[in-house]
């Protein structure tokens, strides 16, 4: 979805993005790992989690961004999922859950049969404990690539010369939630379990880097801060902000989360005038200048949104969330030549980020009105192929392949498209 989308599910955002990249970076590449091949999503979920999933890609849930007290924490994490990539636990965690379930499977047929030979209460018994079976099996894998995680956090961070504190503040801070809390926030020690022996080795490990004592930097500190504003000003209620961010805060995230909150809220002009003043403050702010570009959109203003969406990608030019920005208004704004400005930014967007189904949607509505629907089909192709829908991408790259000419590259991704989504479609049905 465009920036800023706060939905359930992902949240694309190229500030808070750009602010974890700028966190995980460091960290990537002294695991020896391509930055640009690892991932790193934003979960709209106010539990406490952070997993790796999918390959290469690292998913942090707002409610452990907005938990964390310190940027070291957030690095803490960060820095452990890291090791889970580096480590190839992520494949590794497969085989161990086939190699889990077995003692599982055998307690289930041994419940059976005491079952048949007249046991019930024990076969019952049996069976009911096979899951218990299944975890404890998966757990003794679990832990050791847990600690092997650990360990390479803290070589991570002493290698970036920063102080492993924030790890181990982290997971003391919420050690005794595991203990005593099944609450669904602290998900994430249900899947990294915590113990005693493994944060006191923990602990050993940091303190011999010799950086424990090392502070965070302001920079990082109030990019946390920014951070956290936008999340709680999208995210909370008025009352919850107004309560977090009091008026007699005049702090750039404090301000910043009220004219957000205002903005969620329909009280316009108090938004309008909240961001004005931020940009005042800070010109050369693109996220600034981008929230009032969404806020006239939104509120109906299309014309007085260009200009702002312009200007935030003016100041950040390589960001192709915000190129979609100042394509959307210009495409409201109608005419040939918005559209056409419009689809060059478009097509730089997909050419950056190809996965961005979106994107494509907004090209393919761009074309349509310019009256090039074949490449309108191949747009909603793509939209549809990004999304999982093979069906669908199959019905319009096919409908684009007669259209288009058949030397060009268009054609080529059409006739792409068609043939892997049959090949899919063809798997399903065997």
């Amino acid at each position: 979805m465009a920036t800023p989308a706060f939905s359930q599910g992902l949240i694309r955002d190229a500030e808070i993005e750009g602010i974890l990249r700028d966190f995980t970076y460091p960290i990537l590449e002294s695991a020896n790992l391509r930055p640009e091949d690892v991932g790193i999503y934003i979960v709209n979920d106010d539990s406490l989690n952070a997993f790796v999933a999918n390959g290469q890609r690292i998913h942090l849930h707002t409610g452990l961004i907005m938990a964390a007290e310190t940027p070291g924490q957030l690095i803490g994490v960060i820095a452990h999922e890291t090791g889970h990539i580096e480590g190839g636990h992520g494949v590794r965690r497969i085989e161990d859950i086939k190699n889990a379930s077995r003692p599982a499977f055998l307690s289930i047929g041994l419940g059976i049969l005491a079952i048949a030979a007249g046991a019930g209460d024990a076969g019952a018994a049996l069976i009911a404990s096979s899951s218990q079976f299944a975890y404890l099996n998966f757990a003794t894998h679990t832990r050791v690539q847990e600690a092997s995680a650990d360990q390479a956090a803290l070589r991570y961070m002493a290698a970036t010369g920063r102080s492993p504190a924030g790890l181990l503040e982290f997971f003391e801070n919420f050690r005794e939630e595991q203990l005593y809390s099944n609450a669904e926030r602290y998900r994430y020690f249900q899947t990294h379990p915590l113990a005693s022996d493994r944060i006191e080795a923990l602990r050993r490990g940091a303190e011999r880097t010799g950086l424990m004592d090392k502070p965070d930097s302001e920079e990082e500190i109030y990019k946390l801060q920014i951070m956290k504003a936008k999340l709680i000003g999208f995210l909370s209620y008025p009352q919850q902000v107004a309560a977090r961010y009091p008026e007699s805060d005049t702090s750039v995230p404090a301000r910043y989360a009220r004219a957000i909150s205002a903005f969620r809220n329909s009280f316009t002009s108090t938004a309008l005038e909240q961001t004005e003043s931020l940009i005042a403050d800070e010109p050369e702010n693109p996220f600034f200048h981008e929230l009032l570009g969404q806020i006239y959109y939104e509120s109906g203003d299309i014309a007085a949104s260009i200009e702002p969406n312009r200007k935030a990608l003016e100041l950040a030019p390589k960001e192709p969330l915000l190129m979609i920005n100042l394509a959307i208004s210009l495409t409201a704004e109608g005419g040939e030549e918005n559209w056409k400005e419009a689809a060059d930014l478009l097509t730089v967007a997909t050419s950056r980020e190809p996965e961005n189904a979106f994107a494509w949607y907004e090209l393919s509505i761009v074309r349509e009105k310019q009256g090039r629907r074949a490449e309108a089909q191949l747009a909603t192709a793509e939209q549809a192929f990004h999304y999982g829908d093979c069906r669908r991408a199959m019905n319009f790259s096919v409908r684009a392949e007669r259209e288009l000419d058949p030397s060009s590259l268009a054609h080529r991704r059409a006739s792409d498209i068609s043939k892997i989504c049959a090949a899919n479609i063809e798997g399903e049905r065997r």
